[in-house]
């Protein structure tokens, strides 16, 4: 009866079970539910059949929305058809849902349960979408655990045959979609034996077709709506009895039993907890362990199947002996009595005579513990409030309860392993390699969860690894490891990284001492801990073994750490854990090519006997070591040490409700406290060999290089270390100085690949160096005078050229952007240029995640407390959420021009109001001007004068002061946002002719939910949803926004002609009207060297790959400007260096040439149809 075992996460489950009963999948990317997606689109375009011997058909839409709607339409027409999502995208689906389910339409929609965006968009798991949806008329069930949700996939698919009601399945976001366990397969021939084939058939013969013509109603009035609506309730009746019955079959085959409420605990329990989800696994192994050791008396029921509640079922799972319930919500209604699931307990135990409570835990992933659990059944025990909250410190409204007592629950002999990673460095990978091993050759249960930050790359990530002979129901981080490995040096003395280590332990360090000094360079605190829990140290120099493979570009770190981990654990024989990483690496690697898989086996035998262990003194008397970091300076605010601080030590969990704003809102200006320091290496300025062209500056995308100009006067307190060189051109003895943040880098090397210098090394005005090296040479004192010194010294230079733009400060600054990122520049010259007077709309996506995630924000201000605000709204609604804000703006400033019309004519008015009030007015039609803030200024100084005369018009004037000057609406996003799910948003609001600005950062893909195909993506490029190829057309959009005649469209590419980008971003800017730039983004997604992203836009412009180009209607006799020169270079070298479209030779090897021919002359139709369309134009 036991099936094949394999090591996979919920995502693959579902998907598992989805492709085998779908005929049809219509697809749309969100985090956490799109690799579901990844795996139905991956299989169909292998050709994988289902269990009825076809390929499932799989489109991409446009949305959520439209992938409801194509779902409906599939059903419709009598196709049985799946979907996938989480979040907002579930909130889009609802009115299809209605209609769907209000036509009785077998389906499932398989969903990873994620938070909604309220005071902040969340990624991370709890059920506020999916108790969004419980009047949908969807049955709802919901999977615990990766194994459940194979199972419990099925039992929705077969039970909604019969059912005719459609079924809401559902799973923890990223606790149980991204978990990674040990499970048993149910095999396609198994699933096949439990499908009903007169219920497919019932389903075929209500299809929309001529050959049987029906009207599927329209409308219906007040006269018979109503009871139209209760004629489902019969099938409604039948879903529990169904339900059970196809849970009872799947067991049959798999011998796991479920039922629609399962109790597990003690069977004359007095305190009961009902809860849903992943938090079930955790109650469980807690009660277990309390009812064993203590004699405790609790229970808990899992709730499986919520729509539709079975009161009776309910009742009978209860123990008769149940004094008190707490029923747990994963989510928050605010103003409701209670949340969702304590709703319906009370309604079903009415007049029971038992104690219930409702509380909150778990939003957004937030941890849930067995000492959480125990907590919460003391509570219970002494009848405490309804209304509670677990996992947080509520010294506000004080519903929180406190955890006194902290217990480790998890079965003897269980092996718990943490794995310290820098984002994008490869340790989340390796260590899903190695959990598959483990699960591979070992009999041992097997689970592996990753916790991250939201640092697009260079974050910190945290592998949390188990197994042992016991099944594991850990749906929480492990607090007490055995083994602890970390992979940035870095980390040592800024995160508590053998916190809870277990006696015996053993940790692992990646660095490059020699196991003679790795000692000293600890901390005490790590020191102590090592000799007192007599803790195993090795060490091992990652980066060394690198070197020896220099096609690695620097990476490997996580292959190294891998071999060390199986080397000195001994989890399993280490020849086997040899051959299993051999076997995940050519796996892993094969996509990218024979020469990236050899390197990498190279790398896995040299680090073989490359782990040394390191002596541990008795005692540590004249042990030298390392201090903490101190990552807050004494004089920082009040937030930067009460959210910040706890925040970059990954202790955010302790932060109270009182220290977070009731609205969302923070300060800018943040990034800047981080200073990481997690760059391998950093450029080094050379003055002698400058040029000062500023190129740097243009090409870093975290501007961590800055050039600036200082008048002489200036350099008299200069530290000695502070070299500048005669300002060219020079106007008044002014000197010219770059400046490397050396903290803030992420070496990724844009900046020496841009450097005109590079050519000749030998005159190199840009080289490589250390941190420590650098700051050895004084480069931290540098910086703080450099910071100190006045800004925007122009000189003899203008914003016209790069140069002069790069003398001014850039106001979004040490993003969380991956190193190298092809979007951030474009982001930080709009900041310079006009961030002093910006609006920025953000669309969610790469750009709002490195731009707005709390708490540590990259959009700054300059010294006058001046710079960019930043919003996001949605996906899908950023270019109306811009557009609102023009609205706001102008209608502010219409009613401000009003009233200091109507102070103006009141003769009582001061003369020096008067005077001030008119000075401001003056510049009301060109305001963005450095004349126009100041005067707003001094005029805000005068009506603060005057501020409680009692007159009604000058205090709407003080209201309204700040609108003196116009705001530059600036509206950004993403290739997906622009091309598809907010295109629709995009065209109305260009066809409203008001004064926005659009910026389409354009990495033709969905970077940020993986590299997920969108209408910006061209043909013949490989990414997620297009694994074969992408066999259509890039998206002409800015032909089409052309079209209206009356809207600036440019296309740019910095690093192809960097003159170009800087004209097109200020010609958008002064046209008074809409504008839209489309800027090439080269990304991580391509498989291109990150740091040559900006050689990679010449070289694309260069091939005819992307076009340069300006239409501007303020020049209505010649508005279209072609500024790329013919193509030179070849167009097929070009894309075949990429690995996405490199790719193709091994995802679609029968067509690939056809499709790099294809590509090739779409390409160049695109190129010529611009040209031909903008010369009509003229």
């Amino acid at each position: 009866m036991p099936g094949k075992t394999i090591t996979v996460d919920g995502n693959y489950a579902a998907a598992h079970i989805a492709y085998a009963l779908s005929e049809v999948s219509a697809i749309y990317p969100i985090t956490p539910s799109s690799t579901m997606g990844e795996w139905i689109d991956e299989w169909a375009s292998q050709g994988k059949k289902n269990i009825w011997g076809k390929t499932v058909k799989v489109a991409e839409m446009q949305s959520e929305a439209g992938a409801a709607g194509a779902v409906h339409g599939s059903l419709a027409a009598g196709s049985l058809t799946s979907t996938y999502t989480a979040s907002q995208g579930l909130l889009l689906m609802i009115p299809v849902m209605h209609k769907a389910a209000g036509e009785m339409l077998p389906h499932v929609i398989h969903v990873s349960a994620r938070a909604l965006a309220a005071q902040s968009l969340a990624i991370f798991g709890d059920h506020t979408d999916v108790m969004g949806c419980r009047n949908t008329g969807y049955a709802m069930l919901a999977a615990n655990s990766v194994q459940e949700e194979m199972d419990l996939a099925l039992v929705a698919h077969l039970a909604t045959y019969k059912a005719k009601v459609p079924f809401l399945q559902f799973f923890d976001g990223f606790r149980t979609s991204h978990e990674i366990h040990k499970i048993e397969e149910i095999s396609y021939e198994d699933i096949a034996k439990l499908v009903e084939p007169k219920y497919i058939e019932e389903f075929r013969k209500r299809a929309l077709r001529p050959e049987a013509p029906v009207c599927k109603v329209g409308a219906q009035n007040t006269d018979v709506y109503f009871q139209g609506r209760e004629t489902v309730n019969k099938y409604y009746d039948a879903v529990p009895d169904i339900v059970q019955e196809y849970m009872d079959k799947v067991a049959s085959i798999t011998g796991r039993q479920y039922h629609p409420f399962d109790y597990v605990g003690a069977s004359d329990a007095t305190d009961v907890i009902v809860a849903i989800g992943s938090g079930c696994e955790t109650i469980e192994e807690t009660i277990e362990y309390l009812n064993a050791k203590r004699g405790t008396k609790y229970g808990l029921v899992k709730v499986r199947l919520y729509r539709p509640f079975d009161v009776e079922r309910f009742k009978a799972a209860l123990p008769a002996s149940v004094k008190r319930i707490a029923v747990l919500d994963r989510t928050k209604e605010p103003g409701s009595i209670g949340e969702p699931l304590f709703l319906d307990v009370v309604a079903a135990l009415e007049n029971k005579g038992i104690n219930i409570i409702g509380g909150r835990y778990g939003l957004s992933s937030k941890e849930f513990t067995p000492s959480m659990v125990l907590a919460i059944y003391k509570h219970l025990a002494n009848n405490g409030f309804h209304g509670f909250t677990v996992g947080i410190e509520d010294d506000v409204t004080h519903k929180s309860l406190k955890v006194e007592e902290h217990i480790v629950t998890e079965p003897e002999g269980t092996t718990n392993c943490m794995f310290w990673g820098l984002g994008s460095d490869g340790t989340v990978g390796a260590n899903k390699n190695s959990i598959k091993i483990i699960g591979q050759y070992t009999n041992k249960d097997a689970q592996a969860y990753f916790a991250y930050d939201s640092k697009k790359s260079f974050g910190v990530t945290v592998s949390h690894l188990r197994f042992g002979d016991k099944q594991i129901k850990s749906t929480y981080l492990i607090t007490a490891p055995d083994f602890v490995s970390c992979s940035a040096h870095a980390y040592i003395g800024r995160y508590d990284l053998l916190k809870g280590i277990k006696e015996g332990g053993t940790f692992l360090l990646n660095s490059p001492y020699s196991k003679e000094e790795a000692f000293a360079h600890l901390t005490r605190d790590m020191q102590k801990t090592i000799i007192d829990k007599k803790i195993k140290f090795y060490n091992v120099d990652a980066e060394k073994l690198i070197e020896q493979q220099p096609g690695l570009r620097g990476k490997g770190a996580n292959t190294v750490m891998m071999v060390a981990y199986f080397k000195v654990s001994g989890i399993i024989p280490f020849e086997q854990a040899l051959e299993g990483m051999r076997e995940m690496t050519k796996k892993t690697f094969k996509k990218k090519g024979d020469d990236v898989v050899n390197m990498n086996l190279a790398l896995i035998d040299a680090a073989v006997d490359a782990t040394e262990e390191v002596p541990v003194p008795a005692s540590l008397d004249g042990v030298k070591c390392v201090d903490d970091v101190k990552l807050i300076p004494d004089d920082a605010s009040d937030f930067a040490k009460k959210i910040i601080e706890p925040s970059m030590r990954q202790k955010g969990d302790d932060i109270p409700v009182s220290a977070m704003s009731s609205d969302g809102v923070i300060p800018t200006g943040t990034a800047c406290l981080e200073k990481r320091g997690i760059a391998p290496r950093v450029p080094k300025w050379n003055p002698e060999f400058c040029i000062q062209c500023g190129i740097c500056a243009s090409a870093c995308p975290h501007a961590a290089i800055r050039t600036k100009l200082v008048e002489k006067e200036n350099l008299k307190d200069a530290p000695e270390s502070f070299k500048t060189i005669e300002a060219k051109p020079n106007e008044n003895g002014e000197h010219f100085k770059v400046q490397v943040y050396c903290k803030d880098c992420t070496g990724c090397g844009v900046c020496l690949d841009q450097c005109p210098m590079a050519k000749n090394p030998e005159k190199a005005a840009l080289s490589w160096s250390t941190i420590e090296q650098e700051e050895a040479v004084g480069e931290v004192v540098n910086e703080k005078f450099f910071d100190e010194l006045p800004d925007n010294v122009m000189g003899k230079n203008t914003t016209k050229t790069i140069k002069g733009a790069m003398l001014r400060k850039p106001l979004f600054e040490f993003s969380g952007a991956c190193a190298g990122c092809g979007e951030t520049p474009y982001v930080k010259l709009v900041s310079q240029l006009f961030g002093e007077n910006a609006i920025v709309a953000n669309a969610t996506g790469c750009s709002s995640i490195y731009s707005g995630t709390f708490p540590t924000i990259p959009y700054t201000t300059n010294k006058d407390g001046r710079g960019p605000a930043w919003a996001n709204s949605l996906f899908e609604d950023n270019a109306e959420f811009g557009f609102g804000m023009r609205l706001a703006v102008d209608q502010n400033r219409d009613t401000l021009k009003t009233y200091v019309e109507k102070v103006l004519e009141n003769e009582k008015t001061p003369a020096d109001l008067k005077e001030a009030l008119q000075a401001a007015i003056a510049h009301f039609d060109n305001s963005k001007t450095e004349e126009a803030v100041k005067a707003q200024e001094e005029a805000k100084k005068v009506i603060a004068k005057y501020a409680d005369c009692g007159c009604p018009d000058l205090a709407k004037v003080r209201e309204l002061q700040d609108y003196f000057t116009d705001k530059s609406v600036w509206i950004i996003g993403g290739d997906g946002w622009a091309n598809d799910i907010g295109y629709g948003g995009i065209d109305h609001v260009l066809a409203q002719n008001k004064n926005v600005n659009i910026l389409v950062l354009d990495t033709e893909v969905y970077s940020n939910t993986g590299g997920q195909a969108s209408k910006s993506t061209p043909t013949g490029a490989v990414a997620k949803f297009a694994t074969g190829g992408k066999p259509t057309y890039k998206k002409n959009m800015g032909l089409m926004s052309m079209s209206y005649g009356y809207v600036y469209v440019a296309s740019v590419a910095l690093g192809a002609d960097r003159a170009q980008t800087l004209k097109a971003f200020q010609e958008a800017e002064a046209y008074d009207g809409p504008s839209i730039i489309f800027a090439y983004a080269p990304c991580i997604a391509h498989g291109i060297d990150m740091s040559k992203t900006q050689t990679e836009q010449k070289r694309a412009v260069e091939a005819g790959y992307f076009p340069l180009y300006r239409y501007n209607p303020a020049n209505p006799e010649a508005p279209f400007t072609w500024d790329a020169k013919d193509p030179k270079g070849s167009y097929q070298e070009f894309i075949k260096s990429e690995g996405r479209y490199k790719s193709l030779l091994k995802t679609n090897p029968e067509h690939a040439e056809e499709l790099y021919a294809q590509a090739e002359e779409d390409a160049a139709k695109r190129m010529a149809v611009y040209r031909a369309v903008g010369e009509l134009m003229k």
